[in-house]
């Protein structure tokens, strides 16, 4: 079960996994329509996933809308379906949909990924996350941060808490060699990579200009390169108006180009949890504007600095970052690519048992 453009990401290894193994078959199911303007055909060709087998249709701006419409489409497909186990992905609404129609239905539900913990209830996206592992009969977790609290809030007794790794490495591996350069003179030199999407950042505009300000200061002529979504052109580009800056806009990358940029980029900076991921498997410096991960290894262990919506903490961090000043940092456990197969096994391993 898939809910967002970024959850095919996550997914596609466990369906490369599924197709290369003896007996297991499955069905995509995707939440929203088929036309889609973020599911572009070159997502899939990227990622080599056919498309999704069934589309629910759920388009709507309300969480609680999309939340009853997703059960309601979900639970008619279950009851025409016969199905084993349903596997959703990270914490969308959608999410937290599809996993109470499941288990409404009595179908054993899997979570990826589990045990990711903000920590604020005030978030609409921690209620999802609290409600689908407390559900879930496998929690399937990234580190060991996240084992742990999966682990300590399990509900019940049948519940099984496995961790299986970064199946955003899994993805990271598979295309490594398959990366395209994208067709910007600017990736000839060192760049920085910017990406903004989170809604809190984007309303404090007054803060992003300053935060914009400083990254414009620090970069320098170190060119900045920007993937932005046109709703979050159209507010930063208002807030930075006509004054000269090395920040190059450009239109959303596709996956296996945008995989290049930030693979050989000098620095990121980001409020993306994906985007930091992909950072710490490659080594590149990132800060994060955000003031938690989901997943602390890329921390602790990884490339990744948070410093929130702090103009200071940013501008600290980016004027290490282009002294080449940043920490020694190294591949959190189990990031080896072999998560999807892990999943699998153990899927196959408790079907086999029941």
């Amino acid at each position: 079960m898939a809910g967002a453009r970024p959850n095919f990401v996550k997914i596609s290894p466990l369906i490369h996994a599924i197709q290369k193994s003896r007996g297991a078959i499955y069905q995509l199911v995707y939440t929203g329509k088929k036309d889609d303007p973020t599911l572009e055909a070159s997502l899939f060709e990227d990622l080599q996933i056919p498309f999704p087998d069934v589309f629910l249709g759920v388009d709507s701006q309300s969480l609680n809308e999309i939340t009853a419409l997703v059960m309601g489409s979900f639970d008619r497909y279950l009851i025409e379906h016969a199905t084993d186990v349903v596997i959703v992905v990270d914490d969308l609404a959608s999410t937290m949909a599809a996993a109470i129609t499941a288990k409404k239905r009595g179908i054993k539900l899997a979570h990826l990924v589990a045990g990711t913990r903000s920590f604020d209830i005030n978030m609409p996206k921690e209620v999802n996350r609290l409600v689908i592992d407390a559900l879930s009969d496998y929690l399937f977790t990234a580190g060991v941060k996240s084992n742990s609290v999966a682990t300590r809030e399990q509900q019940s007794e049948s519940s099984q808490t496995f961790m299986v790794g970064n199946i955003l490495v899994d993805t990271l591996r598979n295309n490594l060699s398959r990366f395209r350069k994208p067709d910007i003179p600017l990736v000839e030199e060192d760049y920085l990579v910017l990406t903004i999407n989170r809604h809190a950042l984007l309303e404090d505009e007054e803060n992003l200009k300053r935060m914009l300000n400083i990254i414009m200061e620090v970069a320098g002529e170190t060119p900045v390169i920007a993937p932005l979504r046109s709703n979050v052109y159209d507010v930063v580009s208002r807030l930075l108006g006509r004054q000269h800056n090395p920040i190059h806009f450009c239109t959303s990358m596709s996956y296996l180009e945008f995989g290049w940029l930030t693979a050989h980029a000098k620095g990121i900076i980001t409020d993306s949890g994906n985007v930091a991921e992909e950072a710490t498997f490659n080594g590149i410096p990132c800060i994060t504007l955000n003031s938690y991960t989901e997943h602390q290894e890329t921390v602790t262990v990884g490339s990744n600095v948070l410093v929130g919506g702090d103009a200071n903490k940013l501008l600290v961090a980016l004027t290490d970052m282009m002294k080449g000043e940043w920490k020694k940092c190294a591949l959190p456990e189990r990031w080896d690519g072999r998560t999807a197969d892990r999943i699998l096994q153990i899927l196959i391993h408790s079907s086999e048992l029941s």
